[in-house]
């Protein structure tokens, strides 16, 4: 599989497991929108290898982030023309977030921890425990139960709980070979004693369960935290996007 295959074979599933409201095509690129939460379902990302991006369909596309409410924001994954990063840069366009996707094997273990809830659909416990756990522009479980509700890929809700009290969440979502990652998070009281491993590890359990072959999740690259707990798992970097924002929001 070439670069090119790899990236669009997990983005496409990343856009499938993360799914926005709202989907513009614009000559190679998708424009979603989700009342701006999360930057990967309010973003335009290159869904073909040198698709290019020139004034006027950059016009465009900030008049419908605008229209949305929404940051105008492109999410730049590699796919696209290598021109592309040089003009939104010249346009003022600021670079944050850079980011890494990255993948591992699943090696086989597929017995999910007994303290970790596995729930197929999602509760509005689940997302109101994991909103609140997250804070900041994360804390919004009315947009979070409407971005997964939507999700049309089997999935897998995670909650682990200490003693009845529930500690850490986590989503997986299995498609075509790969089970992907998302929303893992613990209670702020109990972070830095491997909770979130344990979610992690039952995620990847599950998906060898759902014939997953290989894990794949998002992490940005300064958390160097989150960074090293995925490397004792096996993953590495398949592929690095950076984000191109309008400078003051929309």
């Amino acid at each position: 599989m070439s670069d090119h295959d790899l990236v669009l074979a997990l983005e496409s599933r990343l856009m499938n497991a993360w799914p926005a409201f709202d989907y513009q095509a614009y000559e190679g690129w998708i424009l979603r929108l989700a009342n701006g939460y999360s930057k990967r379902a309010n973003s335009a990302t290159p869904f073909m290898p040198g698709a290019r991006l020139d004034d006027e369909l950059i016009d465009y596309m900030i008049l419908r982030f605008l229209d949305a409410n929404v940051r105008p924001t492109f999410r730049l994954t590699g796919l696209q023309d290598p021109g592309v990063d040089d003009t939104l840069k010249a346009r003022g366009f600021l670079e944050i977030e850079p980011t890494f996707v990255l993948t591992a094997p699943v090696n086989g273990d597929c017995e999910p921890d007994p303290e970790v809830t596995i729930e197929p659909q999602v509760s509005k416990r689940w997302v109101r425990e994991a909103a609140q756990s997250y804070g900041g522009d994360k804390a919004d479980d009315t947009t979070l139960i409407e971005i997964v509700s939507r999700i049309r890929q089997k999935a897998a809700f995670a909650t682990l709980s200490l003693d009845e009290r529930p500690v850490a969440w986590g989503l997986g979502v299995v498609e075509r070979g790969y089970v992907g990652l998302y929303d893992i998070v613990v209670a702020p009281d109990l972070r830095g004693i491997g909770l979130g491993r344990r979610v992690v590890a039952s995620l990847m359990a599950w998906g060898c369960r759902e014939g997953a072959r290989t894990a794949y999740l998002q992490v940005r690259e300064e958390n160097e935290i989150a960074l090293s707990l995925y490397r004792a798992f096996g993953f590495t970097p398949a592929y690095r996007y950076t984000h191109r924002a309008m400078p003051g929001g929309a």
